[in-house]
């Protein structure tokens, strides 16, 4: 098990990217969450398998249609052993 914090920047906000990132991850077993954040970007926290983390990933590489990711920062940290995924 892994877990990835994920920053994307881009139009990524009103383009329904975090329910399209929640029904992925649900859809890969990855748990964990998405939020807004200042300045029009997007966080991500993945908790699970490596090759369900990596599917979500790509992904979130691509979005919804409306959505531009212009970036995208992440980095592997230790699991909070988060049960769902939530947007908040």
């Amino acid at each position: 098990m892994i877990a990835v914090h994920v920053r994307i920047s881009g139009r990524v906000q009103g383009v329904f990217y975090r329910a399209f990132t929640q029904e992925r991850a649900r859809a890969l077993g990855v748990n964990g969450f998405v939020r807004n954040i200042p300045g029009g970007g997007v966080e991500a926290m993945l908790e699970g398998e490596r090759k369900s983390v990596g599917e979500l990933l790509k992904a979130m590489k691509s979005g919804p249609s409306g959505a531009i990711i212009l970036g995208m920062e992440f980095s592997e940290l230790e699991s909070k052993g988060y049960e769902d995924f939530e947007i908040k």
